[in-house]
């Protein structure tokens, strides 16, 4: 009894090879595989981060075919920028932390860098944490804005490309709606 057992055992764990070595879907594609024509080395076509000069540089090569892509080369426009500054150590969106050492002033206010016409910055005090996450939209219009919890000032700092002046951000007359801010006499501040 105890031989058989193990006999039975002893079979469970034998390696057994399959009887189909591959599947018909694999033996369909290493046939397609064939008929493709050999593409150029993938590094060959990859640039660096200094080598990118305009926007169709950020076009990645794709995978070789039959092949999983890696981020680096599936990934396209802003995405592919931003994998590539990080593989040469450059932070292009710039996602350190704003300075919470100091509480800002309508003086000495925050600097918050934006490269588009508006930019969203969470305040949580100073020092840091010492209340909940209070989230304050400036824009280009209205660059300056403050904590409604702390009082901390935060300026938006603008660094992207400069207006064509063409009019594109003629909003049709919209007026800005006015806020308590609008009304407060300027030797309160």
């Amino acid at each position: 009894m105890f031989l058989q057992r193990t006999a039975v055992a002893a079979a469970r764990r034998a390696a057994v090879s399959p009887i189909v070595r591959r599947s018909f879907t694999a033996s369909v594609m290493r046939r397609d595989a064939k008929n493709v024509e050999p593409h150029s080395s993938v590094s060959q076509k990859m640039k660096s981060f200094s080598e990118i000069k305009t926007e169709q540089d950020l076009i990645g090569p794709g995978a070789q075919p039959g092949s999983v892509p890696t981020d680096l080369e599936q990934s396209t426009g802003l995405e592919r920028l931003e994998i590539l500054g990080k593989m040469e150590g450059v932070d292009i969106f710039d996602m350190r932390p704003l300075d919470s050492s100091r509480k800002g002033t309508v003086d000495n206010p925050i600097p918050v860098k934006s490269a588009g016409d508006e930019q969203y910055a969470g305040c949580t005090g100073s020092p840091a944490d010492s209340h909940v996450v209070h989230w304050l939209g400036m824009s280009r219009e209205r660059p300056v804005e403050r904590c409604p919890e702390c009082g901390s000032v935060y300026k938006m700092e603008y660094v992207g490309p400069q207006d064509d002046h063409h009019g594109h951000h003629d909003h049709h007359g919209y007026e800005e709606p006015k806020t308590f801010a609008n009304f407060v006499k300027p030797e309160y501040w």
